[in-house]
């Protein structure tokens, strides 16, 4: 991941020189700007490298600890994830995740978008890195293990996996709602007056929606874990693109 963001930094300073070179005969919604791409890569650069350095200090938990889990200490409304475990529901939840990843390039069949590939790929970029270095670093530092390590028909070899502390909160739930929430703001500010804005809206308030629903059904997520990561997500897919718009 630090690569990653490392590379988000860059494309930030890259788009914004390309940019202030272009011709401004297209009336784009979006720019890029120095006042908020570097501060941005660097806000998402600062938690990639403290999760980095946190991350290496995490133990996995001992069978000891494992075995004095208690369900009856979670509460009920979180309770019941601890009851779930499936392999094939947790590659499912993976494949929306990926898909979700790759959702914005759809945004390139459209003409007008695709003249902005710099801005587009800019807020793509930032979004992902954000979502993901915010959510990282937020698991290292609660550490809140998973709930399928209150469930006795889980292999005891799994649950001694290293991310078998990081539930809180979703990654799967929060990367989905920032793609999918960044995608339909996106469309709505290049068309505000498309009848199809509605319905994008409603897809991307329902992909994360069913990943989280998933990731509880797997095992591998609490219900709060779900619901902060999908907020999150969506706070953060929405800001990003807000952010770059071109105040009239």
């Amino acid at each position: 991941m630090r690569s990653f963001i490392w590379l988000i930094f860059l494309w930030s300073i890259l788009t914004t020189t390309i940019y202030a070179q272009r011709p401004t005969a297209f009336a784009s919604p979006y720019q890029v700007s120095w006042q908020v791409d570097v501060p941005m890569g660097g806000v998402a650069i600062g938690m990639g490298v403290a999760y980095l350095a946190l991350n290496r200090k995490v133990q996995p938990l001992t069978q000891v600890q494992i075995q004095a889990l208690d369900r009856n200490n979670i509460s009920l409304f979180d309770r019941d994830a601890t009851y779930h475990w499936s392999r094939p529901i947790k590659v499912t939840s993976d494949v929306l995740l990926y898909s979700s990843m790759a959702m914005p390039s759809v945004l390139f069949l459209d003409k007008d978008i695709r003249k902005d590939y710099l801005q587009i790929g800019t807020i793509w970029a930032q979004t992902f890195a954000l979502t993901a270095a915010a959510t990282s670093l937020t698991k290292v530092l609660v550490k809140r293990p998973r709930p399928y390590l209150y469930n006795p028909n889980v292999p005891f070899s799994y649950k001694q996996k290293g991310d078998s502390q990081y539930s809180f909160f979703s990654g799967h739930t929060s990367v989905t709602a920032a793609m999918s929430f960044m995608t339909a703001k996106i469309y709505h500010d290049y068309h505000p007056n498309s009848k199809a804005v509605p319905w994008i809206w409603v897809g991307a308030a329902t992909l994360p929606a069913i990943t989280g629903i998933l990731r509880n059904q797997t095992g591998k997520h609490f219900w709060t874990d779900i619901i902060t990561g999908y907020i999150i997500g969506a706070a953060i897919g929405i800001l990003v693109p807000e952010l770059h718009k071109i105040k009239i």
